[in-house]
């Protein structure tokens, strides 16, 4: 019985670790789709910003060739 005892915690052990190594892996992984989550939306926030830059420049740009006439 205590022979069986011992191969249970030898093995116990192994799995542990062996589950601690694959928890970083999925621990990068995580870390990366938030990464390029957080790029998505910057550059989604900063298209916008573009658009709205240039909608505005527009419309500046009618108002003052309105006003030269």
């Amino acid at each position: 019985m205590k022979k069986f005892l011992a191969i249970i915690a030898i093995a116990s052990f192994a799995v542990a670790c062996n589950n601690s190594s694959e928890a970083k892996d999925t621990a990068d992984s995580a870390a990366a789709v938030v990464d390029s989550t957080a790029n998505a939306a910057i550059d989604s926030i900063s298209n916008v910003a573009d658009s709205a830059t240039k909608v505005i420049d527009s419309t500046t740009n009618a108002v003052v060739d309105s006003l030269k006439k």
